[in-house]
């Protein structure tokens, strides 16, 4: 059996990469836990809850479809002048709007503004966000062994998570020292706050990140594409490529969204549990996620990407059938944080995404591929499933057939994607053949 070489070399590469990644789950996280709070300082008091917090999902949505602006333009220049720029260029953006929505005013001081401006920040940190994990991915596969592409891939998604996880410690550390009236009030602007002092570190960290072996060589062959995205579509099956992309894109944004940054919201109300407590079982989902893509990744660099990605994609969609009928209709605490623990540790199958992107796009245009297939796809399914998921869980909490089953049929569709995506571009997976 292969040796897994990661040392400290490896473990600074993961480590430093993943800073930015970090921060946007965790901003992203926090947005959902407190987006009650951020409802009723931003819109007005005469809104009924629904509309409220629909809205404030809409303004969650607008910074997911801002992302391809910002995506486009930094994979551009990742490709021409090199990853490790973009990288300290993307971190340093993201920053900003969040110590913004530490201090902004709401709606009983800017009036309408307010929700424009609470849109506006989501937008900006959509542009920032763009570049930055397709960076990552790139910045990754092109620093780390051939025969370990796919486990360092998985273990960089995997460390994102973190991002979710410190933002679940930072909620429960806001709810232990303050009342709800507190929190209401100013206490939920700490964990924006602390989000910027986070990034403040990760721009100083970055720093000492090296150019990636890859770039060099191509830099020193005079091999650079002079206009990366140009060139992207002059590729031999480009719309295989983008099209498998986009798809397995889309299983990545459900399952992150879906099982890990709403369900955890939705499931207190159903089981009859406190936010508090809906955030340990939003721990319980993060490490079976984290801990369920760095074993596929794992798999992927001994078996293959196909079969690893048929076998589990089946699987996923057996144990959420099971999970949310247990939830909806049997509502047993026990039996549905077993089956939660089990289809989040599946949904680890979302590392299948950079996995496979890393292969079908070239390394002179390998960023601008990955950015522009990433973020299309990201902005249309993470701008959908938000709302998507919050109206099905409405449903489904009323008992009204069939849409008790809407939540397992979207899963269902996630793991079609997924077996889809690969069998567009079998012939282009390279994780196959192992010496």
């Amino acid at each position: 059996m292969r040796k897994l070489k990661f040392g400290t070399k490896e473990i600074k590469i993961l480590g430093l990469s993943s800073l930015g990644g970090t921060l946007e789950f965790y901003d992203f996280i926090i947005f959902v836990f407190f987006a009650e709070y951020i409802a009723n300082v931003f819109f007005p008091k005469d809104m009924s809850e629904f509309w409220a917090l629909l809205n404030t999902y809409g303004a969650f949505a607008a910074g997911y479809l801002a992302r391809p602006l910002g995506g486009i333009v930094m994979a551009h220049f990742g490709d021409k002048f090199g990853r490790k720029n973009m990288f300290m260029l993307s971190i340093l953006l993201m920053v900003l709007p969040t110590f913004v929505l530490a201090f902004i005013p709401g709606y009983e001081t800017l009036g309408f503004l307010a929700p424009v401006l609470l849109i506006l920040i989501r937008i900006f940190q959509g542009i920032a966000i763009g570049g930055e994990l397709p960076g990552a991915w790139v910045f990754v596969r092109e620093h780390c062994q051939e025969k370990q592409k796919a486990f360092f891939l998985s273990c960089l998604n995997s460390a994102m998570a973190l991002g979710i996880l410190l933002g679940s410690i930072v909620f429960l550390i806001i709810n232990a020292f303050f009342s709800i009236e507190e929190i209401a009030a100013y206490a939920w602007r700490i964990a924006f706050f602390v989000g910027g002092i986070f990034g403040i570190i990760s721009i100083y960290l970055r720093r000492f990140l090296q150019e990636t072996p890859v770039f060099k060589q191509m830099k020193k062959e005079s091999s650079l594409s002079s206009f990366p995205l140009k060139d992207l579509f002059k590729e031999k099956d480009i719309v295989k490529n983008l099209f498998s992309s986009m798809m397995m894109t889309w299983v990545l944004t459900g399952c992150v969204i879906v099982l890990v940054l709403l369900m955890p919201k939705f499931m207190p109300s159903i089981l009859n549990l406190s936010g508090v407590e809906g955030s340990y079982l939003q721990i319980l989902g993060i490490l079976g996620i984290a801990l369920g893509g760095a074993f596929m990744g794992y798999l992927v660099d001994k078996f293959g990407l196909f079969k690893i990605c048929i076998f589990f994609s089946l699987t996923f969609v057996f144990f959420s059938f099971l999970y949310f009928y247990a939830l909806y209709e049997l509502k047993n605490l026990v039996l549905v944080c077993i089956l939660y623990s089990i289809v989040c540790f599946l949904g680890g199958i979302n590392v299948f995404a950079p996995i496979l992107m890393s292969e079908v796009f070239r390394a002179k245009i390998r960023f601008s591929g990955i950015s522009f297939s990433y973020n299309i796809a990201y902005a249309i399914s993470g701008g959908i499933t938000p709302q998507l998921v919050f109206w099905l869980n409405t449903l489904a909490s009323k008992n009204e057939n069939p849409f008790l089953y809407g939540m397992s049929i979207y899963m269902i569709f996630l793991a079609l994607l997924a077996i889809c995506a690969v069998f567009i571009v079998k012939d282009k997976i390279k994780f196959d053949n192992h010496s």
